[in-house]
Parts: C-alpha cells; structure tokens; sequence
C-alpha cells in the first residue's frame, strides 16, 4: 500500500503525524507525492483562520489525485473541533478522524480501506515513522492546556492538560540517544506546567533531572514555556547542567499588563521584565524567543508602541507576530472587535520591521566568533553552502539558520565550528573552522 501523507502545524502535530504511520506501516510504503497513493491522509491544524483555511485548500488539492479505490483521511484538529460538521462541506473525505478517536485508528483506517489490509499496531509515542533527521527527535511530553486564554481554542480542541508519565518519557528519549539523536525537544502545548495533571505539581525539573541521567552525547531544547511558570529552580537548572540547550521559547503574546489582563494571561508587564532581565543576566549565551499577538481587543496605538519599546529593550533573539483571530468558543467572543482587518497588518508590518532591526544588530555581534557545535542539516547546491544549525536555532523553520563555507566535505548531522564572517536578519554566513 502506497501512502502519502501532509502533516501541517505545529511540530506536535508533527509527532502524531509520526504515529499515526507508524499504526499502518506494514506493508505500508511512504511516498513522497500523491499521484500514485492508495490512501492519502492529511493531519490538520484548526488553531487560528488561516490554520484552517490551509487545512481546508489542502484537503481540496490533495484529493484532486484520489484515483479508483484509493482513500482519503483527513485527521487532527479540524474534525476534532468540527465533528460531524465537515462530511458534507467536504464529501471528497472517505473518513473524518478525531484525535480522541486516535487510540482506535489502526482499526479506523483498516475499515476505510476496506481491503485486506490489517493493522493491529499501537498508537503509541514508541511506535513511529519519523520524519526528522536521525540527528534530532521531537519528544512530546504532554497534550492539552491547564490556561484559558481569552483568545485561544486549543484547549477547546485538546481539551485539559494530560501528561505522560516521567518514566515513559525517560524510556522513549533513552531509545532516541541509543539510536545516536543528538538533539531532543521537548514539546507540548504547555511545557511548564508538565506533570501538574498527574504529579499535582510542576514536574518538569522531576523530569529533566531524570533525563539528562542518560548516558550519551544529547542536548535539550525546552519549546513552549509561559513565563509566569518559568520558575528560578527551572532557570538554575537550565542554566547550570551542560545537557541543557540555554535556549528559552516563552510566547508572552503582548507586554502591556492591559492586553494581558484582557487576554487572561497570568503575567504582567512587571513579570515579564524581570524574568527576561534575570535570564540575561544569568545566562550570558541564552537565546530569548517569544511570540507577540497585535490587534486583540482593547490594543491601542500606545500599545503597540509600548510593546515595540519592550521588543528593544529586551532585544529578543527571535520573535514571531501573528494578527488576532477570532475564535468562536473564546472569550474574546465577548468583546467588541473594532480593529480592521488591515489595521491589524499594518501593527504586524510595524512589529516584524523593528524586530527584523533588532535580530540585525544581535546577529552583527557573532560576526568573527566562532560557534562550536554546528551541526549540519542540509546543502544548498544554489550557493554551494551547507546549511547548519547550533543550539541558537530551533528546527522549526522559525528561527534561521548558518551557511557554512567547507574546504571539506561535509556529512549531515555532522557537527562542526563555524567563523562567522557575515549576516542577514535571519541567517549567520561563515566558514567551518578546523583544528
């Protein structure tokens, strides 16, 4: 059986994407476009309107290559949000798939296909086919959402936090490390508040305190943390054991304490200077990334010049803006929405062009250091570079990346030291240095 498959989202998404072949991989091919398939599934993400209008294009150009007798699935968060809602906006899909009906998928594809096609294998975190390089993994570590974000559906579509246990955890990154992955993400919707749910209390120094006991040559990256929850004990740990990427993901969506308040956040403008100051001054290296929302309810001009003067003052290495949604369900329903459509592109224009200055000067100041433990993911045949990344870049296509200038050849996943010699907004350029 041939099977082509998109995964779109997020890279949690990405890792059930993983899962969900690995139910059907045998005698199951990947192929790597849909001419050709037998069953074509397309794993969705419904977070926002564009997210789900991606899924929806998607869906309509992926069944143009349904042939006789081959299927189409659609999965994820579209039909988990919309159930029952999308069979006649949408009767080229053989089968709609929820996620909580995840559990029973193998048998759910097998009666779609209706052949004699059989899988009994398991959903399970222990039981995929990747789609990462065998250098990096993603490790999911919990699902769903504690917060109530005013602006926010996932917990309406993922409902309330559910963590794996540290055990199971421990056990899947012990199996990645002993394969040779050097790189492990954590992810999750919430990564602090890990554990809370079955723990009843923050775990995830428990869980990191197990994890970096691995024997092997691995480093951590924690994704998805909210700053009111990033507590000094996570900071000391971070900051004090070598397995830990000192690299911090911490989406502060505003940073005015009016905006947030509306927005339900826990944190305040006085919270988030004081926890991006301290991280600065502790963490020489560290590398700040944040995800900032313009055009919600209540936001002001003032507000956004508020938050482009906080944007300079912490200097965050990495930002990403996206315009306000909204999103039936959410609070924010309750709220009188006036901000136009382009007004809100035009605050998005004003953010991204003062964080293209910022990541600008950040990125002049590594030109002729050298930054060890490059390692190598790609080759770009245009400039005949390869392409790199170190702990400073996330592998989620957000962050940039280095080019890197070889006298000799390279092998991906290789690690090396780069001179940097220039740069761009996004992207350091430089030279392999060899001893």
């Amino acid at each position: 059986m041939k099977v082509y498959m998109v995964s779109l989202g997020c890279n949690k998404n990405k890792v059930e994407s993983e899962m969900i072949l690995g139910t059907i991989k045998k005698d199951c091919k990947l192929i790597d476009t849909p001419e050709d398939a037998d069953l074509l599934i397309v794993n969705t993400c419904a977070f926002i309107e564009p997210a789900r209008k991606e899924a929806i294009d998607t869906i309509l150009e992926v069944s143009d290559y349904k042939k006789s007798g081959s299927k189409l699935i659609v999965c994820g968060c579209l039909p988990q949000r919309y159930k029952g809602q999308l069979e006649q906006l949408l009767p080229e899909v053989d089968r709609f798939i929820s996620i909580d009906e995840y559990d029973n998928i193998s048998k759910i594809i097998a009666d779609t296909l209706k052949s004699n096609y059989l899988s009994n294998e398991e959903f399970s975190p222990f039981n995929r086919i990747y789609s990462t390089p065998n250098y990096m993994r993603y490790v999911k570590i919990s699902d769903g959402c504690l917060n109530r974000c005013a602006f926010c559906a996932i917990p309406l579509i993922r409902g309330k936090l559910k963590s794996r246990t540290i055990e199971d955890i421990v056990k899947e990154v012990k199996e990645h490390v002993s394969n040779g992955v050097y790189e492990i993400n954590l992810v999750s919707q919430d990564t602090t508040k890990y554990g809370f749910d079955i723990y009843k209390r923050l775990a995830l120094v428990d869980l990191l305190k197990q994890l970096v006991k691995i024997d092997g040559d691995f480093k951590i990256r924690l994704l998805y943390l909210y700053p009111e929850i990033v507590t000094d004990e996570l900071l000391e740990f971070i900051k004090t054991n070598p397995k830990m990427m000192h690299y911090f993901d911490i989406p502060i969506q505003h940073s005015e304490t009016k905006i947030l308040k509306k927005m339900l956040r826990r944190s305040d403008k006085d919270i988030l200077d004081r926890l991006f100051h301290k991280i600065r001054n502790e963490i020489s290296d560290a590398i700040i990334r944040t995800t900032v929302m313009v055009g919600f309810p209540y936001e002001e001009e003032e507000d956004v010049n508020n938050l482009i003067e906080f944007m300079h003052d912490i200097k965050f290495d990495r930002l990403g803006a996206f315009t306000f949604s909204l999103e039936e369900g959410t609070k924010a329903c309750d709220y009188p929405n006036i901000i136009s459509e382009a007004e809100k592109q035009r605050r998005y224009d004003l953010v991204m062009e003062n964080q293209a200055k910022i990541a600008l000067d950040i990125n002049k100041g590594y030109i002729n250091k050298i930054l060890d433990d490059c390692f190598i993911i790609n080759y770009d045949e245009q400039s005949y570079m390869y392409v790199a990344r170190n702990y400073m870049f996330a592998p989620d296509d957000i962050d940039g990346v280095i080019y890197v200038a070889s006298k000799e050849e390279l092998n991906l996943g290789q690690r090396v030291s780069v001179k940097i010699l220039d740069c761009d907004e996004y992207t350091l350029t430089g030279e392999a240095v060899y001893e």
